[in-house]
């Protein structure tokens, strides 16, 4: 019984997360419209902050990865042999 209310909570807690953290978007999207138009403008910023988040996690996972991607690349670059080399 315990399980049934552990999931109901979870299930209202991810039905009720997008609400919650659309506050927070708000203020965003009003400080980004209006400094529209302007040089240095926040929406510039914001951009990058999300290109820099978008890219951390990949570096990470290309760093731990790196010796089985390199395999990967090379065994894909590498070029079919002939039957009759063999």
């Amino acid at each position: 019984m315990k399980k049934h209310y552990f999931i109901l909570i979870v299930i209202i807690l991810l039905v009720l997360l997008p609400t919650i953290t659309e506050a927070q978007c708000a203020m965003c999207k009003a400080s980004v419209e209006s400094s529209q138009g302007q040089k240095n403008s926040v929406a510039g910023g914001i951009n990058q902050g999300i290109l820099y988040l978008m890219a951390v996690p990949y570096l990470l996972l290309g760093f731990i990865f790196r010796k089985q991607l390199v395999t990967v690349w090379r065994l894909i670059r590498k070029k079919p042999v002939a039957e009759e080399d063999l």
